[in-house]
């Protein structure tokens, strides 16, 4: 899905689904130090609703941590929930859920 973006200001950051210059979706984090990301929200537009969307930008997440060495804390519940079921993500984790 190459509508899928990543954007970080100051310790926030996002990475979201855009079409036609419209935001769609998001999921959002905030870095605590330097290898810790904490996602504190996802949210996905009623158009786009059970097309894989939400995992599509984890799983870019899960792709820019592991090449850039950071652990993650899931406190979004759709996140902590796909990572959860996801076992081939759980390195990423940073504790055992």
């Amino acid at each position: 899905m190459s509508n899928i973006h990543h954007t970080k200001t100051g310790n926030r950051g996002s990475f979201y689904y855009e079409a036609d210059g419209t935001k769609l979706a998001e999921m959002t984090y905030t870095m605590a130090g330097e290898s810790k990301m904490i996602i504190d929200h996802t949210e996905v537009d009623d158009s786009l609703k059970g097309q894989g969307v939400g995992k599509k930008l984890l799983a870019a997440l899960v792709e820019y941590v592991r090449a850039s060495n950071i652990k993650v804390v899931p406190l979004c519940p759709f996140a902590k929930a796909t990572l959860q079921k996801t076992a081939e993500w759980h390195d990423v984790l940073a504790a055992p859920m």
